[in-house]
């Protein structure tokens, strides 16, 4: 069995046009998060789904139950690729999700979803101190604008900033293309 795994994080109905809280070009995104995943698939790597939900109905986003916190249908799990409910931002804490990897061997993690300055770093950070080789795949991530003391920042820097970040010390960083490359 490969021992690579491929985690789809928070690919989910409230962040695309029309939904609760809509991220900048994740349509983009998720198209090249689907060419991954079939890549993945075809290569017999392990291949995770998480999810987040709120702990209430009033949540600003990802309400329980609500077809805005489903998983979009470009990602679809397959029945034998399990799904990760998480409560928080990052992905490992309260889950099973490392549990998961170990029972497997993985030694390599890659990440695509959303979003880019929360969950995706989070769950980079995290899988870069667990010891996972973490792989992002840069151009099937997606943010939206930000601000912070008056000044907004649009979502291509913050995006730009954060896959730096991860470059740096946490993670390979690269796009769809280079993943199926091989």
């Amino acid at each position: 069995m490969s021992k690579r795994a491929l985690i789809l994080i928070d690919i989910q109905n409230d962040y695309f046009d029309g939904g609760k809280w809509t991220l900048e070009a994740m349509q983009l995104a998720t198209s090249n998060a689907a060419r991954v995943l079939a890549g993945a698939r075809a290569a017999g790597d392990k291949v995770i789904h998480v999810r987040h939900e709120f702990g209430s109905d009033d949540a600003p986003f990802f309400a329980p139950g609500s077809t805005g916190a489903r998983i979009h249908e470009q990602v679809q799990p397959l029945p034998d690729e399990p799904v990760v409910l998480k409560h928080q931002v990052n992905a490992f804490l309260g889950t099973d999700l490392k549990a998961q990897l170990d029972a497997d061997g993985i030694e390599q993690v890659t990440l695509v979803g959303a979003m880019s300055h929360m969950c995706i770093d989070a769950a980079a950070r995290a899988s870069s101190d667990f010891g996972y080789a973490t792989t992002v795949i840069h151009d099937a991530c997606a943010t939206r604008d930000q601000e912070f003391e008056g000044q907004a920042i649009p979502a291509a820097q913050v995006h730009g900033a954060y896959m730096a970040a991860l470059a740096f010390a946490y993670a390979q960083v690269i796009s769809t293309e280079q993943y199926l490359a091989g």
